[in-house]
């Protein structure tokens, strides 16, 4: 085998294969010779059909077979020689296939770039530090019963956490516009759905009473012709009702698992489950903040086919997300790439970042640190045991976890190095979602 490499544009390569004819040609022979024995063709028993005959009949179809096998084969035989790590599938044009003569073809593909580490000790990551409180305990409590307070019918006029159902009608210039009308609507004041202005004009206001508003739609709206509009909304509250809190009685506790132990039992699952949240949200805000400054400090030249394997990806994860809603046909159109290309860009970064970490320090996953996540994460369930049993009878889930736990590992591994600074914080502060840089 005869191979030639060049370098066409970036991580781009280009590599021409040249086999030698009896390689194809004798395979297409022994696969012939074994068809002869079995295929069937009129005018002939089985078994006696002439070489030649089947030749005729199958040899093209035998010979693209074959031809598919051996450049797939000979191709990763070609980059193991000449040490390339191809990034996704290669595009192969055969230059040459006629029988007798000498197989060409070339090979078009990208290759992984090469990451060289910055130095992980100019890195520098806050880490918070935050007990939970006896007034956040009592504060979660107060949003459990929230969720499982029941309405009642009022009188008085409209507060803040009441639910209201409105009639409204909205004009632009004086017209009605598309979707700014609606009757027997149910809103919670507060729960920031309708416009800004919107659930705060209705405070105040009494069942039966009616008045108008006028408002402004945000720049960002959706809609294009109302964004940044001047209109004016005729609101009627047809009923309104107040939210009434459930006690702290023994059925309040079983609604979430507490069978036995009381109020003093609820408070300490309660306060486990706050601690173990605060735990989880203290820990990725680091490793958030690694994460940031490992994208950052390297600028990686990427592979396109890796970056549309990841956007490939995220818009799966997408779809899934609107259950179904979307057909497979119609994903790309609706979700088009430029939705994720970001997102895709950065997680490919990092992974080619986190695996040369990996690949330079000879880490590997710590089996105690995968059996004390999933213990974790079964936790959660009132059969924990079946759970880890589950997760370590599937092969894919266990690897889901493991990656995890490596990633963490790596995050560890780069704070030995890093500037870490304790800073003192709250638990709603921790708790509360961080963005990505």
């Amino acid at each position: 085998m005869q191979v030639s490499i060049e370098t066409t544009s970036g991580l781009e390569r280009r590599l021409t294969v040249n086999l030698p004819a009896e390689i194809v040609d004798k395979e297409v022979d022994k696969r012939l010779q074994q068809a002869a024995k079995t295929v069937r063709v009129n005018g002939f028993r089985k078994g006696k059909v002439p070489l030649k005959v089947v030749r005729q009949r199958f040899g093209a179809g035998v010979r693209q077979e074959v031809l598919g096998e051996v450049m797939s084969r000979s191709f990763y035989d070609a980059v193991q020689k000449e040490e390339l790590k191809p990034a996704g599938q290669p595009s192969i044009e055969a230059k040459q296939t006629a029988a007798g003569e000498n197989l060409e073809y070339v090979a078009t593909f990208e290759v992984y770039p090469e990451v060289e580490l910055s130095d992980l000790a100019e890195i520098s990551v806050e880490r918070p530090i935050a007990e939970v409180a006896d007034t956040d305990v009592n504060n979660m409590i107060d949003v459990l019963r929230k969720q499982q307070s029941s309405w009642k019918d009022t009188k008085r006029k409209a507060q803040k956490g009441d639910r209201v159902v409105i009639n409204f009608l909205g004009r632009k210039d004086g017209e009605e516009f598309e979707g700014g009308k609606a009757e027997g609507h149910q809103l919670v004041l507060g729960s920031g759905q309708m416009i800004p202005g919107f659930e705060e004009g209705i405070l105040g206001m009494k069942p039966g009473e009616e008045k108008d508003l006028d408002l402004t739609f945000p720049e960002d709206y959706q809609a294009e012709d109302l964004r940044g509009a001047a209109v004016t909304f005729n609101i009627k509250v047809t009923s309104s009702e107040k939210p009434e809190l459930p006690e702290l009685d023994e059925e309040f506790f079983k609604a979430y698992g507490v069978q036995e132990g009381g109020e003093e039992k609820f408070r300490e699952e309660v306060r486990n489950n706050m601690e173990r949240e605060l735990k989880n949200a203290a820990l990725n805000k680091v490793k958030t903040q690694v994460m940031d400054q490992l994208f950052e400090k390297h600028p990686v030249e990427l592979p396109s086919a890796l970056v549309a394997g990841e956007v490939s990806t995220l818009r799966g994860q997408m779809v899934q997300q609107f259950g179904g809603q979307i057909k497979a046909e119609d994903a790309e159109r609706m979700l088009p790439d430029t939705m994720f290309e970001e997102q895709a860009k950065r997680r490919v970064v990092l992974g080619l970042v986190v695996g040369e970490i990996v690949k330079q320090n000879n880490l590997s996953v710590d089996g105690d640190l995968v059996k004390a996540k999933v213990e974790e994460l079964a936790s959660t369930y009132q059969q924990p045991e079946e759970v880890v049993e589950y997760y370590y009878s599937n092969r894919e889930l266990l690897s889901g976890v493991e990656s995890v736990v490596l990633e963490d590992q790596v995050v560890d591994f780069v704070l030995e190095s890093a500037k870490v600074e304790e800073v003192k914080s709250n638990y709603d502060d921790v708790i509360k979602p961080q963005k990505q840089g």
